[in-house]
């Protein structure tokens, strides 16, 4: 089968807006309320799921008269004073409209600082900030005030949205989710939309009540988009190029990969380049060529794994969901060593997101990943 141009339509791989923005109206209509009444959110999903351009999507459209609203992706900070950093940037640059009135801020809102600027030569792009906060300029505490005294004299409430919040628990520093925890219940302008992708972290700093930020915000917990909505939304899209896909079609491609959206949204991407009639045996070929597209790494993330590992592994996947998983009978089936090794493998998989649990069942993290196990 032979590629055509590339299309802009069904976009996967990075947040998305305006016409490529799929429903979710219940959701927006949660999280706009809770931004414009001062309500804390905890967003999970597992990545792919469409988090961030549901949260992009809401800042877009709160009143921007009352509210300035801060996105910021932490997955990349790795220590505690890197968050910080990230964070006060981030504040700093999407409440100033110029790289001026930015630097000004700086130097207002925080002492002992010297930022820095830098711009790039490419065309448009935008200015970059240096702050070089340290432990030896700066406290926690005095850091942490700078979001609510700007949002104290701009006169609005300013949402921060903190995307991979899961990354604190990781720093190694001790005490940050106590400080952080224990600074947000004291802010009254400022509102956090705490968004994670590692389900079990999250589920752990939010729900535990022996961790500082059990029961501080609302959870909202992401589903699959309706299949009924997504045909709909797909075939508006097709008819830009005259296609069309089948009810019976669609189904069929939306269960393959159990409704994750960057997998339907990528076999809908090739389809669509593709053109022509849509059946059953199409889409089969379009999944496996995108399998075979990533067959390399699909392999070096087999082969890194134990034996115990990559045998639940490929249990899981030929199970395609699994719920209890150290039951006797679905250890004999799958030929796996003893309940412990299974259990520790499972914790493995888990930490390094090979596998996910949701709603009560394991289920491999990549979905073409696991057609690929299934193949072996």
């Amino acid at each position: 089968m032979g590629k055509t141009e590339h299309n802009q339509s069904f976009v996967f791989g990075v947040s998305v807006s305006d016409y490529n923005f799929i429903g979710r109206e219940d959701e927006i209509r949660q999280l706009r309320m809770n931004f414009e009444e001062g309500i804390n959110t905890i967003l999970i999903s597992p990545r792919r799921w469409g988090k961030t351009s549901l949260v992009k999507r809401v800042c877009q459209e709160v009143d921007k008269e009352r509210v300035i609203t801060v996105f910021i992706d932490i997955f990349k900070c790795k220590t505690e004073y890197e968050f910080y950093n990230a964070l006060i940037e981030a504040v700093l640059k999407q409440t100033a409209s110029k790289a001026e009135l930015w630097m000004e801020n700086a130097r207002d809102f925080i002492a002992r600082l010297t930022p820095k600027i830098s711009v790039s030569p490419e065309p448009n792009s935008e200015f970059a900030l240096s702050l070089g906060i340290s432990p030896k300029t700066h406290t926690p505490e005095e850091i942490l005030q700078l979001v609510e005294t700007i949002a104290e004299r701009k006169g609005k409430r300013i949402v921060v949205c903190i995307d991979e919040f899961q990354q604190i628990a990781e720093y190694p520093e001790k005490g940050t989710e106590a400080l952080l925890r224990s600074y947000i219940q004291f802010i009254p302008n400022v509102v956090f939309i705490f968004a994670g992708s590692k389900q079990h972290i999250m589920a752990e700093m939010f729900t535990s009540a022996k961790r500082p930020f059990y029961q501080s915000s609302q959870m909202l917990l992401l589903s699959e988009i309706n299949m009924t909505e997504y045909h709909k939304f797909a075939n508006s899209l097709m008819a830009a190029k005259n296609l069309h896909i089948s009810e019976e079609n669609f189904s069929y491609l939306y269960n393959m990969v159990d409704g994750q959206t960057w997998y339907v949204q990528h076999i809908l991407n090739r389809l669509y380049e593709y053109g022509g009639e849509f059946d059953n045996t199409i889409i089969d070929n379009i999944v496996t060529e995108l399998v075979n597209e990533q067959e390399v790494a699909f392999y070096n993330y087999y082969s890194s794994l134990t034996y115990n590992q990559a045998l639940l592994l490929s249990a899981i996947a030929r199970e395609k969901a699994v719920d209890a998983i150290l039951s006797h009978d679905f250890i004999v089936k799958h030929n796996l060593p003893a309940s412990s090794s299974v259990s520790l493998a499972l914790k493995a998989l888990l930490n390094r997101e090979y596998i996910y649990n949701h709603n009560g069942r394991y289920i491999v993290y990549d979905r073409f990943f696991a057609i690929w196990l299934r193949r072996l």
